[in-house]
């Protein structure tokens, strides 16, 4: 296959770190977040030395512009998986340094363009996005197909960041839409039936099978650490709130909290706003408790009604 870059590049710094050429053709693009609202020329020098052994195919810097430091015709270093760096563009996106590693409108919006472009002159009609890794990787794209891949997949990180990762199936569409294509037919799982289920894969833990919406939003929203998932297998929404699990009569807990500056957001997850209030230390009851993005152990509800906090850094007592 003859590769060609995006003409969307205004800046090329090309970084010594990469496999040369790829073993296998583009069917996949892995977004990233830089950790970092970096230009297009601070990528280039860190991708410059031999001693970072990292690299990206392109990048976004926060004003938008779009840096090529591996020509897509090479394997980046980028995703920690040879077998994905194969086969996929990266892309590094100007983010900020803290979860959820929000990205700017320029940095989207150009994101949204390059992915287009990307799929365009790779003879791709599609960009999909699964939202679940097992599936993900067993899938075997069709001809017209891009399959879109993150790094947290392959190694401990947070990376694209939860903010991104959230407007995965967003960019899919409109990459998708802009490409002239459709999304593809569902495969025979019930004729449009809403399922809830820990993950995608875990078929054994669905607990329902939904005509409606909304049934199947009520039906996650009691039962913890479940969600929603279309019939492609796309989760389509998360459990709100489900009842404290407690020997407290109240159906209520305490819980220690060691740090000044433990954030207070109005609602069970990074994608909810701050409130710019701490708890700052000591014992705190927890009146009902939540799944939600950035924390792994859930997200609890203050007595105080001052809003939630992250139960990764507190220890019930």
């Amino acid at each position: 296959m003859g590769y060609t870059n995006s003409p969307l590049v205004s800046y090329t710094k090309l970084s010594p770190n990469h496999s040369g050429l790829r073993t296998h053709s583009i069917d996949r693009i892995s977004p990233h977040c830089v950790v970092g609202q970096c230009t297009v020329q601070t990528l280039g020098d860190i991708f410059a030395p031999t001693s970072r052994q990292a690299s990206s195919n392109y990048g976004i810097g926060k004003d938008g512009k779009v840096g090529m430091y591996v020509e897509e015709k090479n394997r980046s270093w980028c995703t920690s998986s040879n077998a994905n760096d194969q086969r996929a563009v990266t892309i590094e996106c100007a983010s900020d340094t803290s979860e959820p590693y929000t990205m700017n409108s320029a940095v989207y919006d150009t994101l949204i363009k390059l992915c287009t472009d990307i799929c365009r002159r790779n003879g791709k009609k599609k960009l999909l996005w699964f939202a679940d890794k097992e599936k993900t990787l067993a899938y075997v794209p069709k001809s017209d197909e891009m399959v879109i891949t993150v790094h947290r997949w392959f190694a401990n990180k947070s990376c694209p960041g939860n903010w991104l990762y959230a407007r995965l199936g967003d960019l899919a569409a409109k990459v998708t839409a802009a490409l002239g294509g459709s999304v593809p037919a569902a495969p025979a799982t019930g004729s449009g039936l809403y399922r809830v289920r820990k993950t995608w894969s875990d078929a054994k833990s669905q607990k329902g099978a939904f005509s409606i919406l909304e049934n199947a939003k009520k039906c996650a929203d009691t039962n913890a650490g479940y969600s929603v998932f279309d019939e492609r297998g796309n989760k389509v929404y998360t459990g709100k709130q489900t009842a404290v699990s407690s020997s407290d009569k109240t159906g209520s807990y305490k819980v220690q909290v060691s740090i000044s500056d433990l954030n207070i957001r109005t609602g069970p997850g990074t994608n909810y706003s701050k409130t710019g209030k701490f708890t700052g230390k000591g014992v705190f009851t927890i009146v009902a408790q939540s799944n939600g993005q950035g924390s792994t152990k859930g997200w609890g509800k203050l007595k105080s009604g001052a809003g939630w906090i992250s139960l990764d850094y507190v220890q019930r007592v």
